[in-house]
């Protein structure tokens, strides 16, 4: 058991994320470990900032209670993680970066600053501030489409489309699977990285009215750059286990790129500009939803086409 929470890593030194299904999680020691009717598994609980539990999946109390001591999210999820149904606490007693996104997001002038500043880090460039927020997101979108096809020319693949349907799975060509599987990949990373950063994953500023919004808001600030390509080209080597191969690609490519170290100063950038104004606590060391690509929910409840007060 942990007996000093400075003994733990912080959240951009961990390891990013396991999924296990169809098996048991259990205490192992001072440890927990996934069993299965061959094989028994060590979980580094303290190392490992997010697990994913899909299908088949049971978790002993006492393995429950080692992982929220070692604040290591525990996400229950659909196969291959493309559905969310519950998610434990993050590892924060603090409450102020939540106040401050719901301050900020409350307020129609400053929730459209934190919008520009999402599509202008996706861009890679700054965004004059009178540009109708119908305009940058057909920008967006088309930005999102010509990556789709631009990959599939570059390794080969046919591509008809972004075509997902979590009710059928198997129907979806690899590079979809593939798809999916990242952006559930990523946006458990994300999800994770905003509970421990206390802030709260429904309140969103792109994205509205759904409990993953801010999740989405923060994960498509690196799908194009990060897992799109990976998805295309796990796709492009083999249509064999493409899930369980763009998982571990995922996994390998976060670290190479430092995701994890990432993810909790962008918020913070975004949110508050390139200017931190300090006063962040530092990140501790019904139904379900989609943790895959939305189609749905970007919806602002309040017009940032017309000119913004103050």
């Amino acid at each position: 058991m942990i007996d000093n929470l400075f003994q733990l890593a912080r959240f951009e030194d961990r390891l990013s994320f396991l999924y296990v299904e169809r098996g048991r999680i259990e205490q192992d020691a001072q440890a927990v470990a996934f069993v299965t009717e061959t094989q028994r598994v060590p979980i580094p609980a303290a190392d490992l900032a997010v697990l994913l539990l899909g299908p088949g999946t049971t978790i002993t109390h006492r393995a429950m209670c080692n992982l929220a001591e070692c604040n290591c999210t525990v996400i229950w999820c659909g196969e291959n993680g493309v559905r969310v149904y519950a998610h434990g606490r993050g590892g924060t007693h603090f409450s102020a970066n939540l106040l401050r996104q719901a301050a900020l997001a409350l307020n129609p002038r400053t929730r459209r600053q934190v919008v520009l500043r999402m599509y202008a880090k996706r861009f890679g460039q700054p965004l004059d501030p009178a540009t109708p927020i119908r305009t940058v997101r057909a920008k967006e979108g088309y930005r999102v489409r010509q990556a789709y096809q631009s990959y599939a020319a570059r390794f080969g693949i046919p591509w008809k489309g972004r075509r997902f349907d979590p009710d059928d799975w198997s129907s979806g060509d690899p590079v979809n699977r593939a798809l999916s599987t990242a952006s559930a990949c990523l946006n458990g990373l994300v999800h994770a990285a905003i509970i421990s950063g206390g802030y709260s994953p429904a309140i969103g500023f792109i994205h509205t009215g759904k409990m993953l919004s801010f999740v989405y808001d923060i994960a498509d600030l690196y799908k194009v750059e990060q897992i799109v390509p990976l998805a295309f080209q796990t796709a492009a080597e083999s249509a064999h286990d493409v899930e369980s191969r763009v998982r571990l690609a995922c996994r390998d490519h976060f670290r190479q790129v430092r995701l994890m170290q990432r993810i909790l100063p962008e918020i913070r950038e975004v949110l508050d500009g390139a200017h931190d104004p300090g006063t962040s606590p530092p990140a501790s060391a019904g139904g379900s939803e989609s943790l895959d690509d939305r189609t749905q929910g970007r919806d602002l409840p309040w017009s940032h086409d017309s000119p913004s007060p103050g």
